[in-house]
């Protein structure tokens, strides 16, 4: 993972010290509400239903032991013992005072690490895949140049007051997990005709209360220009985007009021004053970059291992984690595990402090002191020896991270909803909670096979219910909590945005509503189709009237 050099750190000292002296201006009266409101935003705190909150970035999902060590010890001294990772690939505390966010930040400056542009109207954090540079199907890693985005963007002077958030993820593999179409800007690395590194550039995706997936503005794009082009593209954002509505001040709301091609046409007119300009990405800057990636020390090792493949065969319990849990690796007698944060009865994403010192040692003794998030809310160890899987399972089942549900119904992907953000309209927690509990016969959920179920609890889609096979967005109805279901979402490369399949429901009948859609699911499906595969091939119409055939709700 990219390693700090001394300008870095530098950067996010004077950080710190320049954000200890604001907030000591705010508690002593020296600062107003309004006044202090921009400052915290650009240092990731929010104030949130009951107490602050602080988004601290993982850029681009990576993490050493060292950074989750530090993040388990500031839980457990300055928040409730716990974190939440994000959809974002970041980590959030809920609990945390207000005066002890200084020593916050102080201390993850320690181990390479912040909260600068996690929030407010700037560039975000950029995302990828979580099996970046390891993954079989990978053909570019895409690391280093996400990581000149990074600093790029970083204080960029004219794009530090955007008219909203602005969200960028890379992907540099055959099948997309970024997501690239559901963001502002999507990089989609390739292999040209030439076998050149290039990139096809999506604009104008996004959730929330309009959710668009993107459209290609551009096919082909030399990866030597993936900063101007950029640039191009968000300085026609800054220039039209609206400013008087929130509500329509993203560029996915942009590029479909004055059209995709007027877009394309305005992004290439401001690009011809950029291109070929300072901001070109070398060959030098690229390499230079890319020594702060360390390589990891991989053994020359078979792709098979006797003592493995004897403990599958012989232990069921371990054969139905690895089914779920372990993923192919580009490297010969090498595995990635995706450890768990989904049991059932807890909020997804969340882990304890304990669990992240449980996760920093196993990535210490098994996979090169790394591991990663995901935009799932679980973690990865990638680099794990198919020799070492047995005692990495039991040691992360001691930990209650090796539920063998990665993939099922019951890896929800939730936000953390009414019991923590203002701006929510529902709970999501509990209906998450609810439906792990109604689904916790593990066999039948092998049975249902894989199945994204995303919740919401407000339009904001945080928790990226648009896009799962079945999503649950919580609504507000004359100052009740309800919900409403959409299937037929999907991310990957043939994604595509679920349909509401009618009124709402409440929040004692949401588990019963999703155990409808599933029988109508096991009882249309084909052998080898998915719940996506049925819902697109039988439309909604089945799904439907089972849900509403006894007790009609009316939204």
């Amino acid at each position: 993972m990219y390693k700090y050099d001394e300008i870095d750190q530098q950067i996010v000292d004077e950080r710190v010290a320049q954000y200890r002296d604001q907030v000591r201006r705010y508690l002593a009266g020296e600062l107003s509400e309004d006044e202090f409101r921009p400052l915290r935003l650009q240092n990731g705190l929010y104030i949130q239903r009951h107490a602050p909150m602080l988004r601290i970035a993982v850029p681009y999902g990576m993490l050493s032991s060292k950074q989750l060590r530090k993040l388990g010890d500031i839980a457990k001294k300055y928040d409730k013992g716990y974190g939440h990772f994000s959809t974002r690939q970041n980590l959030q505390l809920n609990w945390p005072k207000l005066e002890d966010t200084p020593d916050i930040l102080a201390e993850l400056a320690t181990v390479e690490m912040h909260a600068i542009q996690t929030s407010g109207n700037c560039i975000r954090n950029i995302t990828t895949d979580q099996f970046v540079g390891i993954a079989p199907d990978e053909v570019i890693d895409p690391r280093a140049i996400a990581e000149i985005m990074r600093q790029w963007s970083t204080f960029h002077p004219e794009f530090a007051l955007l008219p909203r958030k602005f969200k960028i993820a890379v992907s540099g593999t055959q099948q997309d997990r970024a997501i690239v179409q559901a963001h502002d800007i999507g990089l989609e690395f390739y292999r040209d005709a030439n076998n050149q590194v290039a990139i096809k550039v999506w604009v104008g995706g996004g959730l929330g209360r309009t959710p668009i997936l993107g459209s290609v503005i551009r096919e082909h794009l030399d990866w030597q220009h993936a900063l101007t082009y950029c640039e191009a593209i968000i300085r026609v954002y800054n220039l039209h985007g609206r400013r008087d509505n929130m509500y329509k001040a993203r560029i996915k709301i942009l590029s479909k009021a004055i059209g995709i091609n007027e877009f394309r046409n305005q992004v290439e007119a401001e690009w011809t004053h950029l291109k070929d300009g300072p901001n070109t990405i070398t060959e030098a800057e690229l390499a230079r970059v890319a020594k702060h990636f360390e390589a990891m020390p991989y053994e020359t090792l078979p792709d098979q291992d006797d003592g493995f493949d004897a403990a599958v065969a012989s232990n069921p319990a371990f054969a139905a984690w690895v089914k779920r849990s372990i993923h192919a690796h580009k490297q010969p007698g090498y595995r990635a595990v995706t450890l768990s944060l989904k049991p059932h009865g807890q909020a997804p994403g969340d882990i304890t402090s304990e669990q992240m010192w449980a996760v920093a040692d196993l990535a210490d003794e098994y996979s090169f002191g790394e591991l990663r998030s995901s935009h799932e809310q679980n973690l990865i160890l990638a680099d794990v020896k198919l020799s070492d899987l047995y005692a990495v399972w039991e040691k992360a089942k001691a930990n209650g991270l090796a539920t063998p549900n990665i993939g099922l119904l019951t890896d929800i992907i939730c936000c953390p909803g009414g019991d923590f953000c203002s701006l929510a309209n529902a709970k999501s927690i509990p209906i998450a909670k609810a439906i792990q509990m109604q689904f916790d016969d593990l066999d039948y959920l092998h049975d249902i096979g894989d199945i994204e179920l995303n919740i919401s609890g407000c339009m904001n889609a945080c928790g990226h219910h648009h896009v799962g096979h079945i999503g649950i967005l919580g609504v507000d109805k004359d100052g009740s909590e309800w919900y409403q279901v959409t299937i037929g979402g999907k991310q990957g490369n043939d994604a595509s945005i679920g349909s509401v399949i009618g009124p709402s429901f409440s929040a004692e009948e949401m588990p019963g509503v999703v155990q409808k859609l599933i029988e109508v699911y096991i009882k249309e499906r084909t052998p080898e189709e998915r719940f996506i595969d049925t819902v697109r091939r039988i439309g909604a119409v089945p799904f439907k009237k089972h849900v509403y055939a006894k007790d009609e709700v009316s939204a």
